[in-house]
């Protein structure tokens, strides 16, 4: 029998914290029903865990990003049924029909396809209707909405019961989101001459935290859901950040005055100085290009600068304000004390891409 070994590197997550910003958001959408988004691995935190969850939270739908993520819903056990986000291909589709998936429709040989599968399984299917007003990766452009109603007839297995759009700068630009908002109105109202819509979703986290949305009724919160608001200065005091990010050190010792550190030698000691190195590295999804950009991670409270470049596996730190430190003790890499936002912008990324590229050899540790 072998020892299990510690991890070098884990994340915890709170789960309450994610119940409790669902909370926040249904507060500031209080006419809307809520679609968690839980595609990526519920933006790193972890899929399974968090739709379980929130399962049982009074939601609409998970949002997933493909019959993939869909399939491992199902198989979780969560009666909350998936909303496939992304397009689906062709060869996914009977899949989505078969398990009454709800996903959309962008073109007419979409609805096409969709409604001979429909037919063949002798299903009536519920579906959305996407519209294109300014994110331009697919969805019906608003004066194409007509040829659909034209069609509708030909489309007898389908009920189209929602529709939505995606709005590409409700966290950066103001005015341009008013007017795709009034983009998005219009065509609800065009659609509703015809169709009786039940869901109308176009609200991500910033849009629902900072936009009154006439119509909509169904919001689809992801970023916020996980503890940090897209709107810098807004609603990250009442939010509560889920993840943290903790790894061990490894070595400990000191290195003497001009001793290079890490590849490529960018990085060499003014003095004599006490270096850790810390068992996390890009393969886990620290950035390397947070390598001489005043990041830092948190010792026994002591905030250390990282040095030099950061490597596949390791990072190495300076640790000389630290007293009493060895090798096993625990730096916390993100979480309270360096928030993602900050590790974002040294790293010139967004927290999206923070979350969702902690890799998939860093246990989840799970709290509820």
């Amino acid at each position: 029998m072998y020892t299990t070994s510690p991890p070098r590197a884990w994340a915890e997550i709170d789960l309450q914290a994610i119940r409790h910003n669902l909370g926040i958001i249904k507060k500031a959408s209080p006419t809307c029903a809520i679609m968690p988004v839980v595609k990526a691995s519920a933006y790193g935190h972890g899929l399974e865990a968090v739709a379980r969850t929130l399962d049982s939270e009074g939601i609409t739908y998970f949002g997933v990003a493909n019959v993939g993520e869909a399939r491992r819903l199902k198989l979780s056990g969560c009666r909350t049924k998936p909303y496939i986000l992304g397009a689906t291909f062709p060869e996914e589709r009977e899949e989505l029909v078969e398990n009454d998936w709800c996903s959309f429709v962008s073109t007419i040989e979409d609805a096409q396809h969709f409604q001979a599968l429909a037919a063949q399984y002798g299903k009536k299917l519920k579906m959305h209707i996407s519209i294109d007003v300014g994110m331009g990766r697919g969805g019906f452009l608003p004066n194409q909405l007509h040829e659909l109603i034209d069609h509708l007839p030909k489309l007898p297995n389908l009920i189209f019961e929602g529709i939505g759009a995606h709005l590409p700068a409700a966290d950066e630009d103001h005015e341009a989101t008013l007017e795709q908002i009034r983009l998005f109105e219009e065509s609800v109202a065009t659609l509703r001459q015809s169709i009786d819509i039940k869901w109308i979703h176009i609200a991500n986290s910033a849009a629902s935290l900072a936009y009154q949305i006439p119509s909509a009724n169904l919001a689809r919160p992801g970023l916020a859901l996980y503890g940090i608001s897209p709107i810098e200065s807004q609603w990250n005091d009442q939010l509560k950040p889920a993840l943290s990010l903790h790894a061990r050190l490894t070595v400990v010792r000191t290195l003497p005055e001009n001793h290079t550190i890490s590849y490529g030698s960018t990085f060499r000691t003014s003095h004599a100085s006490k270096i850790a190195t810390v068992g996390i590295g890009y393969a886990d999804g620290y950035f390397r290009s947070l390598a001489n950009k005043n990041a830092r991670v948190i010792v026994h409270g002591i905030s250390c600068p990282v040095l030099g470049r950061v490597t596949m596996d390791q990072i190495i730190i300076d640790v000389s304000e630290v007293p009493n430190v060895y090798p096993g003790d625990i730096a916390e890499i993100l979480g309270l004390n360096v928030p993602v936002t900050e590790l974002a912008e040294k790293a010139g990324t967004i927290p999206w891409e923070i979350f969702t590229s902690i890799g998939a050899r860093i246990p989840r540790i799970y709290q509820s």
